[in-house]
């Protein structure tokens, strides 16, 4: 796809927009590992793997030489887009992110599925407009600071070696799934 049988690809975005579902689709097309970074950062009972532990393992991921992350972590961003080739960006529009993002997190709330390390989504974050504490409200919250962010790093000559593929729609994310070799 991007080099001579190496494949390293970062995919970030809103929280709702995608990443997770996009990243295992790729990984698997492409047939290398992938790695959620909400799945390893969220331990159970909701506690954040403190982050000498959070870098440790992502870098363990990370030193090989084809993978797909996901995730929007600043505290790891240094050591995955330090080896991945590509950034892929899920910046679809708001009105897409909140409509599955709220579908999403009622799914769960209802079907109790588990998320991450016996983790469910409960019941009050749904009622809570902290960010902090719902999904939804940081999804709304966060939208216009993503886009700010990830306009920024594309921007920044210490990120020159990687290529940033932005995709604003479900047919472009289709497309890049279609075509990914």
């Amino acid at each position: 796809m991007y080099g001579a049988g190496v494949l390293r690809v970062s995919v970030v975005g809103n929280s709702g927009s995608g990443k997770s579902t996009f990243a295992a689709a790729l990984a698997e097309r492409v047939g290398v590992p992938w790695l959620e970074l909400d799945g390893l950062r969220h331990q159970p009972d909701w506690t954040e793997m403190p982050d000498d532990e959070f870098r440790r393992r992502v870098a363990s991921t990370v030193a090989g030489d084809a993978w797909v992350v996901d995730g929007n972590y600043p505290v790891v961003r240094d050591l995955v887009w330090g080896r991945a080739e590509v950034v892929v960006w899920l910046d679809l529009p708001r009105a897409v992110v909140m409509r599955r993002i709220v579908r999403r997190t009622l799914t769960r709330m209802v079907l109790r599925h588990e998320l991450w390390n016996g983790n469910r989504e409960p019941l009050s974050n749904l009622l809570s407009l902290d960010p902090q504490r719902s999904v939804i409200a940081w999804a709304w919250t966060q939208h216009g600071a993503y886009r700010e962010r990830y306009l920024g790093v594309m921007a920044d000559p210490a990120w020159a070696h990687l290529r940033f593929v932005t995709l604003t729609s479900d047919a472009e994310t289709a497309s890049f799934l279609a075509t990914a070799t």
